[in-house]
């Protein structure tokens, strides 16, 4: 059961609202709780393309202050 709303809840919101329509390549985002505020999953061709579009697209977010990239590879 979540509380009420306080501003930092509507910044993010805002900030996950804006990832998902405006960031072309990210395929979904989720709200998460603990020390982060949400995880964003995307794909990219090589860790080289995951970095540049991070730094390009990403991180050019109002509100995204700092990010964690936590590549995945299927073997």
């Amino acid at each position: 059961m979540k509380g009420p709303v306080d501003d930092r809840d509507r910044r993010n919101a805002k900030t996950e609202e804006r990832v998902d329509d405006h960031v072309v390549g990210v395929l979904e985002s989720f709200e998460v709780t603990g020390p982060y505020d949400m995880i964003v999953r995307c794909e990219a061709e090589s860790v080289d393309d995951l970095g540049k579009f991070i730094v390009h697209a990403i991180q050019k977010v109002p509100g995204i202050t700092r990010t964690l990239t936590c590549p995945f590879v299927n073997i």
